[in-house]
This record gives structure tokens, sequence and C-alpha cells, in this order.
């Protein structure tokens, strides 16, 4: 008995050793994805209103609140049509900016995606050295979030522009794996 044990106990040791190719769900841009995410980028301008009043906030202004960390994980939620993005602990919502996102020629992808890596200051090997200062990358391609001019309209290459003050307060709170969430 104490031999079949011990069998057993190496055997699971040799399952629970084995690597499994697990490709995590960094980026969802199916129809269904970009449903859910136009949704949440609908509910978000609702909850803005109900947290901080019927605001309207002018190009690089936001608004932000202490949420408790108990509140629950974070997550950014992004709303092309608006060109607003939003932070939630938990189902509080925490934050609320003006953006640019990506210009007609070059869009941001729509869908849910999660951030892949932070880079407290990094420079586009695609566009002439230009400074990402706080750059959260959600897709694999070099698309983030980042500080960056936020005008009247979308004018990046695809990236989500944010007010300087708001990328770096953003960047403090925010992990690998934080979802961001891009609905049109």
């Amino acid at each position: 008995m104490k031999r079949l044990a011990t069998v057993l106990a190496l055997v699971g040791t040799c399952v629970l050793a084995t690597t499994v190719d697990v490709t995590p769900a960094s980026a969802l841009e199916t129809y269904q994805a970009q449903m859910e995410a136009s949704d949440a980028a609908s509910q978000a301008r609702i909850d803005m209103i109900e947290a901080f009043g019927p605001k309207v906030l002018k190009p690089g202004q936001y608004v932000w609140r202490d949420v408790p960390d108990e509140a629950g994980p974070e997550r950014v939620v992004i709303s092309l049509s608006d060109q607003m993005a939003y932070v939630y602990r938990g189902d509080t919502i925490m934050a609320a900016t003006t953006i640019s996102s990506g210009r007609d020629s070059k869009p941001t992808p729509s869908g849910i995606f999660s951030v892949l890596n932070k880079m407290p200051m990094y420079r586009s090997k695609k566009y002439d050295n230009a400074p990402m200062p706080y750059a959260e990358f959600f897709e694999p391609h070099g698309i983030a979030l980042h500080a960056g001019y936020v005008g009247d309209e979308p004018n990046s290459h695809g990236c989500v522009h944010l007010p300087t003050a708001f990328a770096k307060k953003l960047y403090s709170i925010t992990d690998i794996g934080t979802p961001v969430i891009i609905g049109a």
C-alpha cells in the first residue's frame, strides 16, 4: 500500500509538473467581444455621470476619486466614439478622462484586451523615436495606452493618448494582465 501511494504521488508530480502551452486571453477582437466592449463603454458613461455629475471634460482634463483597494481589481474601459477612458476598481468607477485614439487611417482596435507589458518610458520604433511615457502595451504590435497629445479628435497611429498626469496615475495602479476594454 505504501508503495502504491508513492507511485501515485510520483505520477501526480509528473502530471502536475508537465507544462501545458496555454496562450493567455490577451486579446479578443471577435464580433461578440467588440459588442461587449461597446456595451461596457456605454455603461461607463452612465457610471461617470452617476459618480461625478454631468461634467463635460475638455481635452486633457480628467476626474479621479479614491476607491479602496478592497473594491476589487482594476480595469480600463475606452470609448472610441466619446474619446473617453474610464478606470474601474471592481464595479466602482474611479476615474475618467478625455483621450485621443487612432485616426481613421490607423484606427485603435476594439475588443477585449489586457496589459501585456509596461514601460515607464518607451520610444516608438515605428514613428521617429516618438516618446511614449507611461506606456501600457495591450496589443503585441506596439499599440499602447500612454501619455500623449489629447486633442479634439483622434490623432494617434492606433495608440490611446492620455493626459500625462492621468497616464502616470493609471500606470501606478495597473499591472500586467489588467483588462483593457475598447468599445466603438
